[in-house]
């Protein structure tokens, strides 16, 4: 069974204002002695901004394990929050209109320098699942592979309506200021690890990223450790969610890797057309058409996420999580992903502080760790029915 692993990127919002906190550093600081306490295996870091936080999560093995450890490590950026006077919450775009501040290190401004305005107002948050691989070979592999897949993570995972104050009309936002980034965005076919390297030391050689860490690649081998990073995704509302887009990373990185074991080709899709699923993946997300990887033509968004779940069946079975995944699977097409419920919580009173309180309730409940995964059924028949 290959481990796998989160980090998730959460906002600072003042307590009572629910407005963007620069107290990025305030609250690292505060989290060293609440870490062992509340979440003893996870790390709080600063991101580029003050406004945000990252949460790095440890190895899991099982679904169940997955939510509890980001349930924790959410715990953990909310307790280091609220000793700065804010609350951490996970939404993957800024809600309100503010101008964010740069964490003051060396890098970062060199970053800053290099990217200019583009970085200036740069603040998202995603939600990168890490999954072992046995070697890079097989990791790209996987790469090659998952890559048609990655604009249904994105829509399933979308939460990012709102800029600065603004309705954007996409359901992922985040997606669309992050591909401003020169090395973000889809990937093509490596084939092999040694033309994986030769394209990264091609793409470092341009000058338009400073270092390896910004080969910002919608899934990627990591620098650090023998696993598959994929970094598509918003960081979602609900923990739930969470977890499940998290297991679904891991059966798809364990079913591409049985496909290459088997001789199974790559899809012959190229960058320019993922570029387009993507850009529709985060247009709508689960609310309209999606691009079918077995087609590539538009199906309905139920239709092409039923054909990730057939294609990850058998290793969620195995798992013991396939019901719990179709659950809040179906949960996300049929009643919305983040986006939605942010939509729908600004509606009410077209005010954008009830969009970040319900957010703040939203990804920071407070279940026993043992609760279900899957805790609503309605809507399952309509995602069969897809």
């Amino acid at each position: 069974m290959r481990t796998f692993g989160v980090e998730e990127e959460l906002l600072l919002v003042d307590a009572g204002t629910r407005r963007l906190l620069a107290a990025g550093e305030s609250a690292v600081a505060r989290a060293a002695h609440l870490s062992e306490r509340v979440a003893p295996e996870h790390a709080l870091t600063v991101e580029l901004q003050q406004e945000q936080l990252e949460v790095v999560g440890p190895p899991c093995s099982t679904l169940a394990e997955q939510l509890a450890a980001i349930r924790a490590g959410r715990r953990l950026a909310d307790a280091a929050a609220q000793a700065v006077g804010g609350r951490a919450v996970a939404l993957a775009s800024p809600v309100s209109d503010a101008q964010p501040h740069l964490v003051p290190k060396d890098r970062l401004q060199r970053i800053r320098e290099h990217g200019g305005l583009m970085v200036a107002d740069q603040l998202t948050c995603g939600f990168h699942v890490h999954v072992a691989v046995g070697d890079r070979t097989e990791g790209v592999a996987v790469l090659d592979r998952i890559r048609v897949w990655l604009p249904v993570l994105l829509a399933l995972s979308a939460n990012s309506p709102f800029w600065y104050g603004a309705e954007s009309g996409f359901a992922s936002y985040r997606y669309q200021a992050w591909s401003r980034w020169p090395t973000a965005g889809p990937s093509e076919i490596y084939g092999s690890a040694e033309y994986y390297d030769r394209q990264a030391q091609a793409v470092l050689r341009s000058g338009a990223p400073l270092d390896d860490g910004m080969l910002y690649y919608d899934a990627r081998l990591s620098a650090r450790f023998p696993t598959v990073e994929v970094r598509v995704a918003d960081v979602c509302l609900e923990p739930q969610h969470a977890a499940v887009v998290a297991a679904l990373v891991r059966a798809l990185v364990e079913a591409a890797a049985r496909q290459w074991d088997a001789g199974v080709t790559p899809v012959q899709a190229s960058q320019t057309q993922l570029k387009a699923w993507s850009w529709w993946a985060s247009r709508f997300g689960v609310e309209g058409d999606l691009v079918s990887p077995r087609t590539g033509a538009p199906a309905p968004a139920a239709s092409v996420v039923a054909e990730l779940l057939d294609l990850v069946q058998p290793v969620l079975a195995e798992h013991g999580e396939d019901e719990e995944v179709r659950l809040v699977v179906a949960e996300i097409v049929t009643g919305g992903s983040g986006a939605r419920r942010q939509r729908e919580a600004f509606e009410t009173r077209g005010d954008l502080g009830d969009v970040v309180d319900a957010a703040v309730h939203a990804s920071m409940p407070a279940p026993a760790a043992s609760e279900p995964v899957a805790a609503h059924e309605a809507g399952e028949a309509g995602l069969r029915a897809g």
